[in-house]
């Protein structure tokens, strides 16, 4: 029987019944609501409103089917949704006692306060897997701090930089979404349960109680929007879009970086795949797959924001479609970050072939025009100059370290010797040793600056 039947003269037909359930989806909360049950049974005991006996009889019946359901001997099924499942079982266990425990709360402020509980792990569970992530791309920029790179604009050749730098730019990406999280985590910890349907309850209850027990930071002020907030699934949603997005930017440089054509990384063949059809074929198949399922999760985002757009104050069964998009981004966020952690450990670096790289396309002509504006000439002039050289060089196939100081001095008299030196891929990225530049100690003070901002979650 529905926990609502009791207005109604016919049964639910069982197509209106297939389609209003939840239990399939919804079960994935089973542990937030018992732990919810019983803080709530615990609170009516400690009010008056259960008797002491009641509520510790309702507390043991709710803990024996968290430990039947942890150990598997307990199939979730039957109902239609996990709060009708843990109710019905409950009574089951114990008679007419458990049917009390419902007393002064509605399955409105159940539903909100097991999803809050849902979701304050969840981002638990993210800002853990983003600061896994983030040591391993502060491990690879250690272990990298004396390579040299191409850095890119346009997915043209810009400057030479350091192979750390590269690393910690995606460490501070990770940073801001593990930033985010911790946001998030302190904005949603604040508890519904209390709300009832929409208007709060008449009955003598100690919210607080419930807080505490909860590990909830604040309670609710606002019964109405209590049960029908969904910002915090919408936050989520938004973090772990922002979260694929860092991690699709990532994908396409190792695709692009582990390729034939550019081939400064390589995949491990544990953590890459073959074709069925030629044989000489190495597939970046897991950096494709994330880089894939970051619009499976912008799509979740989309659905969630269209969802909430239109709904009237308060709650309104539209809000069931919070869950499905929550647990599959969820999913698809935590899988994308374990497998990256772990493939980007395990890549390897064709150091040469990322120092020779770095050096092509004219990628010091930034030092050349820098070189003349330090000696006086106004930067736009030396730039003007810098552009003819370049020129010089295409015309005759030549590359600025190749050029004579004669070839310098022919554009412009104020060259000196130094300018041969100035040139070179390795003094182009050493130069810049400003705040987040690429030069060796910079990108060392990078790293140490990352794992002091680590440290803070």
């Amino acid at each position: 029987m529905k926990l609502w039947q009791g207005r109604f003269d016919a049964p639910e037909a069982a197509d209106a019944d297939a389609f209003n359930e939840s239990l399939s989806f919804d079960k994935k909360l089973w542990r937030a609501d018992i732990t919810a049950s019983v803080a709530h049974a615990t609170m009516l005991g400690t009010c008056g409103i259960l008797t002491e006996e009641e509520a510790d009889t309702i507390c043991a019946g709710l803990k024996g089917i968290y430990a039947d359901i942890e150990r598997g001997t307990l199939p979730i099924e039957g109902q239609e949704d996990i709060h009708s499942f843990v109710e019905g079982e409950l009574v089951a266990r114990i008679g007419q006692t458990g049917k009390k425990l419902h007393t002064a709360r509605s399955r409105n402020d159940q539903v909100a306060t097991d999803l809050r509980l849902y979701a304050r792990d969840a981002a638990d569970s993210a800002m853990a897997l983003l600061k896994a992530l983030i040591s391993a791309l502060l491990v690879r920029a250690k272990e990298s701090v004396k390579y040299v790179m191409p850095g890119f604009t346009h997915l043209r050749k810009a400057q030479p930089i350091n192979c750390a730098q590269y690393f910690n730019a995606y460490s501070e990406m990770f940073l801001r979404d593990l930033d985010r999280y911790a946001a998030l985590r302190k904005r949603m910890n604040v508890m519904p349960l209390g709300s009832a349907a929409l208007a709060g309850t008449s009955w003598p209850i100690d919210r607080d109680v419930t807080r505490r027990l909860l590990g909830f930071d604040s309670i609710s002020q606002n019964a109405p929007d209590a049960v029908s907030d969904r910002d915090f699934v919408a936050e989520y949603l938004f973090n772990a879009s922002l979260v694929m997005a860092h991690l699709s930017r990532l994908c396409e440089d190792t695709i692009l970086y582990t390729s034939d054509e550019f081939g400064y990384w390589e995949i491990p063949d544990a953590y890459s795949t073959g074709s069925s059809i030629m044989p000489q074929k190495k597939n970046p198949d897991i950096p494709e797959l994330v880089r894939g399922k970051t619009g499976r999760v912008y799509g979740h985002l989309m659905g969630v924001l269209t969802m909430l757009k239109g709904i009237p104050l308060a709650y309104d069964k539209d809000l069931q479609e919070d869950k499905e998009p929550f647990f599959d981004a969820q999913t698809t966020m935590e899988s994308c970050l374990s497998i990256y952690t772990a493939l980007v450990s395990k890549l390897t670096f064709n150091v040469n072939k990322m120092y020779d790289a770095a050096g092509e396309g004219y990628a010091t002509a930034t030092d050349v025009a820098d070189y003349l504006a330090k000696r006086g000439v106004p930067f736009r002039d030396a730039h003007a100059v810098t552009g003819k050289i370049v020129r010089y060089c295409i015309e005759h196939q030549k590359t600025l370290p190749a050029l004579t100081l004669e070839e310098f001095r022919a554009v412009s008299p104020v060259f000196e010797a130094d300018i041969l030196q100035a040139v070179t891929t390795r003094a182009s990225a050493e130069g810049r040793n400003s705040v987040g530049g690429s030069s060796t100690e910079a990108a060392k003070a990078g790293i140490l600056s990352l794992k002091r901002r680590l440290k803070q979650y």
